[in-house]
């Protein structure tokens, strides 16, 4: 450890601490490990097994505690998920909102649905605590309330996040979160030669909301990685 105490009469009584082996990159073995520390009671295997059954990708265990850590840190009451799926990543935000807190989840699949409104009523949570909408989104997103919600979470079509991300700022209250799942299009992200559509998309959705100025925000690379936003 180095400890550094500036001479200047403003910087008494500040201590800088730096450590003198710095841990550098994550391996492999520690995004395995981060991914594990999380874990999954019989409810949400269940709900995650039946995703794979179906052929969709649910949000990973560690993508999902991120979504209940921060419905936990802004007391979360009104939740919109887009992308219902079988339940997983509902369940981990029902767990960490308010417990009267109610969650949105669209879906244009009504069997998925029908799946996670069974998953949810076994992870203990009444039939009250969600208000499933089975159509497409950007139909639906128009007809909820301006500025009233407290977390928006997309896990929808990568074409279709920068419309998303446009209704989440109307939807959501002052210093209410984005949270965009998907945000690494698949380890592509970072490789200048992608240049699909899928990925193109996915960095012109990051930059605009990098450089805009009604939002601070993260990209957190759990799971498929995470875009996170604080609206202004």
């Amino acid at each position: 450890m180095h400890r550094f105490r500036p001479a200047h009469p403003a910087g008494e009584g500040l201590v800088i601490v730096t450590a003198s082996r710095p841990f550098g990159t994550p391996t492999a073995q520690s995004l395995v490990f981060t991914e594990a520390y999380a874990t999954e009671d019989i409810v949400l295997q269940t709900a995650r097994g039946l995703a794979l059954e179906l052929g969709l990708t649910a949000v990973t265990p560690g993508a999902g505690a991120v979504l209940r850590m921060l419905a936990a840190a802004g007391s979360a009451k009104a939740v919109v998920e887009i992308g219902t799926g079988t339940g997983v990543s509902g369940v981990w935000l029902l767990r960490g909102m308010r417990a009267d807190g109610v969650l949105t989840t669209i879906d244009v699949e009504h069997e998925h649905q029908r799946i996670a409104r069974r998953i949810f009523l076994e992870a203990g949570f009444a039939a009250s605590r969600t208000r499933i909408i089975t159509g497409r989104a950007l139909d639906v997103l128009p007809r909820l309330a301006d500025g009233v919600y407290d977390l928006v979470f997309v896990d929808a079509d990568a074409t279709e996040f920068g419309a998303c991300a446009e209704a989440a700022l109307r939807l959501l209250r002052r210093g209410g979160v984005l949270i965009v799942n998907g945000a690494l299009a698949g380890g592509r992200i970072g490789d200048p030669a992608a240049r699909d559509v899928e990925t193109v998309t996915i960095r012109d959705t990051l930059k605009t909301i990098r450089e805009s100025e009604e939002w601070i925000s993260a990209l957190v690379p759990s799971g498929a990685g995470l875009l996170a936003a604080v609206k202004r």
